[in-house]
């Protein structure tokens, strides 16, 4: 099923978001479905029932946690004052990223993001290029138009994004906010001019 058909199950619909919030606080590198069906009050035969298999349950986690994402990220670009460019989008962007409230969730995208590069056969197939493909389309709105469709503004938000994923890895790994923060601040102040 795709993100965008709708979900004919309620019992689908309920279990997938305990599941999701199950997966925010342990990831999904050892997802287990005997212990997830335990803690989220179902079975492994009905989770098997809904979701097709495993592999077809990480699938719908994993379009969950990307639809979260683009959710929190189209709110930051419908947030902003016409006209405002690419850098100080940027910042309100880390903004988001280092907040401790969004620790699970981004978590949970690198694990995948990972797992797609590594496992590139499973379910993870193809779900670091969509959420670079993600993140590409909302930068390039931050942009004027004139800019937008050059190579000089393809490679700035590819610069941009690849700032902002770099510093969420380094305080993802050391929890460093302010030196994180204060490097991100420094490279997009550095690229303004």
């Amino acid at each position: 099923m795709s993100p965008s058909e709708p979900d004919p199950s309620p019992r689908r619909r309920e279990l997938l978001e305990a599941a999701y919030a199950y997966a925010l606080r342990g990831g999904l590198a050892e997802l287990s479905l005997r212990p997830l069906a335990e803690a989220i009050g179902s079975s492994p035969r009905v989770l098997l029932y809904l979701f097709g298999s495993k592999d077809g349950l990480i699938r719908a986690l994993l379009a969950r946690a990307r639809a979260d994402e683009l959710a929190a990220l189209r709110r930051i670009m419908d947030a902003r004052e016409e006209p405002r460019g690419l850098r100080p989008v940027a910042r309100e962007l880390w903004r988001w990223l280092s907040d401790d409230a969004h620790r699970g969730l981004l978590t949970l995208w690198v694990e995948s993001y990972t797992r797609s590069l590594t496992d590139p056969d499973g379910p993870w197939d193809g779900f670091a290029r969509a959420t670079v493909e993600d993140w590409l389309t909302l930068l390039a709105a931050a942009q004027p138009a004139e800019v937008r469709d050059t190579e000089a503004g393809r490679d700035e938000r590819t610069l941009v994004l690849a700032v902002l994923r770099g510093g969420l890895l380094d305080l993802l790994a050391t929890g460093d906010t302010a030196r994180v923060t204060a490097a991100v601040h420094s490279q997009l102040a550095s690229e303004e001019q």
